[in-house]
């Protein structure tokens, strides 16, 4: 059973307290409030890290010795949490549908949280996360160090599906090979016989975007296929954003008889560009798109497109934030899953001449 939650509200608060007269369980935020620090300060101390003075640790560990602390562990609810920023994506089916999966097998509910895009709301939104104690947190596409300082502060563990930004070595992630999907996909066009091979890259600043695009670039390399000015457009990874990137690639004189797409909507973009300037697809241009979403298989001609296994990491990312709920150590933070070539009808060798 799935349960869902907008990003809507606002954030819960502590109860007042007496000071030095703590009623009921003693908090964190309590210890913090005493101390005269942040939350996210005693959460260092108490998780044995640094960038907390010797004098404020030694304040904030007195406190905890004082009123007797102990991170609360037991009392989390038996639903995980899985937060998008947005749920408008086309695979966020996908996503839900393996940590369903999983979930099911060891008797774990799930709710699905939808952050926004912005900051207050998103502030508002994990507020009321941790608010519900849930068993662990499994974040799509990213968490901020103040959203993971907060989880942490109340013992909530959690994990981060396919990351967009870079993130320190001891936060728990699971991704895809996209670097070796990038270079897959124009390995395969040049195999076909492919030269003038462009690529329409996603936003600089996502992470994915940049793997896949240094494996295009590896790919033209090793193949003596440097990558000429204006063969890269960097697009947003949208329909939208895709077609007018082909417009711009397609009106060149030296066109490119075949084009690499940072995903799959991208590419969907690429077709109706295509139709547009009166080119066919494979006969006068090859297409390859990234992520293998399902009406890809369903489009004319059926895209040939890496295969993300969106399903496969879900489970797997599912079944990380288990083991980290459970109090346990898993074997390594950070999974990566393969990526695969999937090849139907968008691409062809060259027209000769």
């Amino acid at each position: 059973m799935i349960l869902t939650e907008s990003g809507s509200g606002s954030p819960a608060t502590d109860r007042e307290r007496s000071p030095g007269k703590p009623a009921g369980p003693v908090t964190i935020s309590y210890i913090a409030e005493s101390a005269g620090v942040s939350v996210p300060t005693v959460s260092k101390v108490i998780n044995g890290r640094s960038g907390v003075s010797a004098d404020t640790r030694a304040r904030i560990e007195s406190l905890i010795d004082q009123y007797g602390y102990r991170r609360p562990a037991g009392n989390r609810s038996k639903v995980l949490e899985l937060v998008f920023r947005e749920l408008e994506s086309m695979w966020a089916v996908e996503i839900i549908r393996g940590v369903e999966r999983v979930a099911r097998q060891h008797r774990i509910g799930v709710m699905v949280s939808e952050f926004g895009l912005h900051d207050s709301v998103a502030a508002a939104a994990m507020a009321e996360t941790v608010s519900r104690r849930p068993r662990c947190v499994l974040s799509v596409a990213q968490l901020s160090e103040a959203e993971r300082e907060q989880l942490r502060a109340q013992g909530i563990p959690f994990v981060v599906f396919d990351p967009t930004g870079e993130l320190p070595d001891d936060v728990p992630f699971v991704g895809a090979t996209n670097w070796n999907g990038g270079r897959s996909a124009v390995r395969h066009l040049v195999g076909l016989g492919h030269q003038r091979i462009a690529m329409i890259g996603g936003p600089d600043q996502v992470l994915c975007c940049r793997a896949r695009l240094d494996g295009y670039r590896s790919a033209m390399e090793a193949a003596g296929l440097p990558a000429e000015a204006g063969a890269v457009v960097h697009a947003e990874l949208t329909r939208e954003g895709g077609y007018e990137a082909a417009r711009s690639l397609l009106s060149r004189a030296d066109r490119p008889t075949a084009v690499f797409a940072a995903n799959d909507l991208q590419a969907l973009g690429v077709y109706q560009a295509a139709r547009e300037a009166g080119l066919r697809i494979p006969d006068d241009l090859s297409v390859v798109g990234f992520d293998d979403l399902p009406v890809v298989a369903w489009v004319d001609p059926p895209l040939t497109t890496v295969h993300q296994p969106l399903t496969q990491m879900a489970v797997a990312a599912t079944e990380l934030a288990l083991v980290l709920g459970r109090g346990e150590t898993p074997s390594q933070l950070g999974v990566e899953i393969g990526t695969t070539l999937t090849v139907r009808g968008s691409t062809a060798p060259p027209r000769s001449g």
